[in-house]
């Protein structure tokens, strides 16, 4: 008989399929066993009365990217890195991140990537993997470095429709797209109209109107859907999926809508921000408004149930946090001074550890999503659509990464709580139902009940496979 590593008993198990009660025996960091009662183990975990779940994967998050003019960040510096941003991850439940190897103009795609190789190496908790950041789709990248990376398992790739030192024309979106298709690599596209943007932001400054409320005046709804249709007409031309990322309202979301109707395929991620966040807390004294800018900019309630309808109508497949730690101080929001004009503010708001509590508590718990539905959108469908065969999942063979939540836990989210570099968070103050209170990352204890029990430097690099977006549907 088998004598397990540890054994998780008689929890309450939810894959993105089903919920049953069962134990779950681990072995040499994988799930070996799951049945009603099993035998031995070196260490038995009692989950009696708590949720079983697959750690979540956050397949959208920036950390320790190089700072440069131009970039969202508005030449910011990022205050979490590996360490502290996989510390974050965990304590709130989350077991893999994707982040972004990001190339700048005239640089080497290849060097971009093995520097951020080194940045993660001997600081990560968690195992990770990258995306593709293509700010200089040059003839020897895109026929010689790309392919090159996406043999070693680089399989995800972005491009920026807006940014000035990032954003491609659909030229150049077409080319990538190309070896994208060629190579079996998905493309991940932040959409909003660049043009649109700098024209309306130039008139707002000229009349003195540069607060971070008007952030969002200057980047409205129709900048996004007008981005969103021509990205889905630029994949429909060169067939290959895309991700359309952080989706903020209604009018994107039709856009997703109409190109699935004529077979486009197409993923679409949403965020916390859009859910629980709105125009109006950009509209603070003192430069408070800044900690919410991001972009898109959060809208309006009407553009939160818009979102709420595509969670629980199946249009949104991924939940991630878009995760972009800036500090509110001179080496972050306010590099530019403490009243800058919106344009000079860095964009993002940091998320890694409050991204699952706040979809359980205001979906699960309120019965909007069910059990499976979280944990589809959270972890599940995030493996499925980038490559990572062994995470997401609770079933025999696949890596042990496993978060043990207390469903009834009540949580007044505060700063101190959440592990990262970063000194606020947007929701300072929200009260949550559900919080995990142990995270085990291939069988190895992370995080037990507030107490971090791992050493930096474990996680490993994790190589993706094709996406499931190539082949027949088999996320939900």
């Amino acid at each position: 008989m088998t004598r397990f590593d540890t054994v998780i008993r008689g929890g309450t198990v939810a894959t993105a399929a089903d919920v049953f009660r069962a134990d779950i025996g681990i072995l040499d960091g994988r799930i070996a066993a799951i049945a009603e009662r099993l035998g031995d183990a070196e260490r038995s975990i009692d989950a009696t009365g708590r949720l079983v779940l697959p750690g979540g994967i956050d397949a959208h998050v920036h950390i320790d990217q190089v700072q440069a003019p131009g970039l969202a960040s508005a030449g910011a510096r990022m205050a979490d890195g590996f360490l502290s941003g996989t510390r974050s991850a965990a304590f709130g439940g989350t077991t893999c991140t994707l982040s972004f190897a990001v190339q700048h103009r005239g640089a080497s795609l290849r060097a971009a990537v093995e520097d951020y190789h080194r940045r993660a190496e001997g600081n990560a908790f968690l195992d990770y993997s990258f995306h593709l950041v293509l700010a200089d789709p040059r003839a020897e990248v895109l026929g010689q470095e790309l392919p090159a990376l996406v043999a070693r398992g680089h399989r995800s790739l972005k491009v920026y429709m807006t940014y000035e030192a990032m954003r491609l024309s659909d030229t150049q979106i077409l080319d990538v797209l190309e070896v994208a298709r060629e190579q079996r690599a998905v493309v991940l596209v932040h959409a909003e109209n660049h043009e649109i943007i700098g024209w309306l932001a130039d008139r707002l400054e000229r009349r003195g109107q540069t607060a971070p409320r008007f952030h969002a005046t200057s980047r409205p709804l129709p900048v996004e859907r007008e981005a969103t249709h021509r990205a889905l007409t630029l994949g429909e031309i060169a067939g290959v999926p895309l991700v359309i990322v952080h989706v903020s309202g209604a009018e994107p979301l039709e856009e997703i809508r109409r190109a699935r109707a004529r077979g486009v395929t197409v993923i679409a991620e949403t965020c916390p921000q859009y859910l629980t966040l709105t125009e109006q807390d950009l509209d603070q004294p003192d430069m408070l408004g800044a900690k919410v800018m991001c972009s898109p900019p959060p809208r309006d309630t009407a553009s939160q149930a818009a979102c709420w309808r595509g969670i629980e109508d199946g249009t949104f497949e991924l939940f991630n946090s878009d995760h972009a730690p800036y500090r509110f101080d001179g080496e972050g929001k306010l590099r530019a001074g403490p009243s800058a004009p919106f344009r000079k503010v860095s964009n993002g708001v940091p998320g890694l550890a409050t991204r699952l509590p706040i979809l359980f508590s205001e979906g699960v718990v309120t019965g909007r999503i069910s059990l499976p539905r979280f944990v589809a959108l959270t972890a599940a469908n995030n493996a499925a659509v980038y490559g990572l065969d062994r995470k997401g999942r609770i079933a025999i063979g696949a890596d042990a990464d496993i978060a043990i939540w207390d469903p009834e836990r009540r949580v007044t989210i505060t700063n101190d709580l959440l592990h990262h570099d970063v000194d606020y968070t947007p929701w300072e103050g929200m009260s949550v139902t559900g919080w995990p209170e142990r995270v085990l990352s291939r069988g190895e204890m992370i995080v037990e009940h507030g107490e971090l029990r791992a050493k930096p430097g474990r996680g490993r690099f994790i190589e993706q496979s094709v996406s499931s977006a190539f082949g027949p549907r088999s996320w939900t």
